[in-house]
């Protein structure tokens, strides 16, 4: 297989790494997240990879991080700070911006092809 052209292997993603968002961002639920790294370039300054969430709501928080992401299934209302909260589901694409501070709520276990930059 060419080292240039990388699959999302969907049915192969191996072991996620598992974590919880830091205690002072969790709103609401026990959220549990888990994230397959699939590809980094630009001396790791793209990564690409598969995310999940279980229920719950928690602060997002970009920082200086560009992120696009693809919901693969689920349900998620995201919020951002004074605006009206946006649904998206499975099909749907967004891009956070550098700077974008708000709420990320997890209707239902969502998982999402994501791009960050």
């Amino acid at each position: 297989m060419s080292k240039l052209l990388v699959p999302f292997n969907f049915d192969q993603l191996g072991e996620p790494r598992e974590y919880r968002p830091p205690a002072e961002r969790v709103i609401e639920g026990d959220v549990v997240c888990r994230s397959w790294d699939i590809d980094s370039a630009k001396d790791g300054k793209v990564n690409a990879g598969v995310f999940e969430s279980t229920v719950g709501v928690n602060h997002s928080i970009k920082g200086d991080t560009w992120e696009f992401c693809l919901i693969l299934s689920g349900v998620v209302e995201i919020t951002e700070q004074g605006q009206p909260p946006s649904t998206y589901k499975a099909g749907d694409c967004f891009i956070m911006k550098p700077g974008y501070i708000g709420t990320w709520r997890t209707i239902e276990t969502v998982r999402k092809v994501w791009v960050t930059a």
